[in-house]
């Protein structure tokens, strides 16, 4: 690899991390278009569908990891939650990593446009607030988190994301979950996710390990700052924030799909 291209991977990381731990998300809806787009718009490395969704898999899982380190205290994590979404997520993300070995390139953009799509959607459909419940007294309905984490998980799976940028929303619009817990929750469940996805894309050889390595440096130092700031920010701001990042991202892939 080049020095321009190495330079470019660790910026492309670290927005895509700082982004990831401000606002609970993998960073995958951030980081594929970036590496499907900004690379060769240098004149640099051209990757391919499978080899930015292999790179995006590894990367997340250590963005990840430090995300939920940042968040370990004030209570953010709902360990009910994360056992019963993460556990589904990541059978289901084993699933779709591995299976995504016998799609197109074609195929592998349209499952990650209409996921981007579908939250997109979901994240502009007005919430009724539940932020006021003390955090060790939030319910929701088990078996629906499980099964919605589940569908979500073998999706993303494809697409080397870990879901989150499509969990968020389901917990916030229909377990209704408050933001913060969310926020936090969604990083230790999208971490779990990253586990199955990263093992079905490496086994099946769809990872490119130094552009993946430069990504993961970036990770471990942009994810925890950008939790930081999260954690200080104003909940209806972070939603404002998410709903217009994966909103642009839907329509810059289906651009791509239909032009």
């Amino acid at each position: 690899m080049s020095i321009e291209l190495i330079i470019v991977l660790f910026l492309i990381g670290f927005v895509g991390s700082y982004i990831s731990g401000m606002l609970g998300i993998g960073g995958s809806i951030i980081k594929y278009p970036m590496l499907l787009y900004i690379p060769p718009l240098f004149g640099l490395a051209a990757f391919s569908a499978h080899e930015v969704a292999g790179i995006s898999a590894v990367q997340v899982f250590f963005a990840t990891i430090g995300g939920v380190w940042a968040y370990r205290k004030g209570g953010y994590l709902n360990k009910t939650l994360i056992i019963y979404m993460g556990v589904s997520v990541l059978i289901g993300s084993l699933i779709g990593g591995v299976g995504s070995r016998d799609l197109s390139e074609a195929a592998i953009n349209t499952v990650y446009g209409i996921l981007a799509l579908i939250a997109a959607v979901m994240m502009f459909i007005p919430k009724k607030g539940r932020e006021d419940i003390p955090f060790d007294q939030v319910t929701f309905n088990k078996w629906l988190a499980a099964i919605l984490a589940f569908i979500v998980g073998i999706s993303a799976g494809i697409v080397g994301a870990a879901g989150a940028f499509l969990l968020v929303p389901i917990m916030l619009v229909v377990l209704k979950i408050p933001t913060r817990v969310t926020i936090a929750s969604s990083l230790a469940i999208t971490f779990i996710a990253s586990i199955g996805t990263t093992i079905g894309k490496v086994t099946t050889g769809q990872v490119e390990y130094l552009p993946a390595l430069v990504m993961v440096v970036a990770s471990l130092i942009a994810a925890p700052l950008g939790a930081k700031l999260g954690k200080n920010m104003n909940t209806k701001i972070l939603q404002i924030l998410l709903a217009l990042i994966i909103l642009a991202t839907a329509i810059k892939i289906w651009m791509d799909i239909l032009l």
